[in-house]
């Protein structure tokens, strides 16, 4: 499993309150194996750092 699907994963079973679109948008990526776009990624980043969770390692295909 890439580094991005298991972060998309940590975020969709913390507990945390998500809105809607950031809900479809974690399930999308945590079932898709292939490499995040740059926004996609800016995405990932982004809520992993609203909702407290530790960021992606630089470097690889998350």
């Amino acid at each position: 499993m890439a580094e991005h699907q298991q972060a998309a994963m940590s975020l969709l079973t913390a507990g945390v309150l998500l809105k809607p679109r950031e809900g479809q948008f974690l399930g999308g990526v945590a079932f898709d194996a292939n490499p995040l776009t740059e926004k996609q990624r800016n995405w990932l980043v982004i809520l992993l750092d609203k909702h407290g969770l530790p960021p992606l390692a630089d470097g690889g295909d998350a």
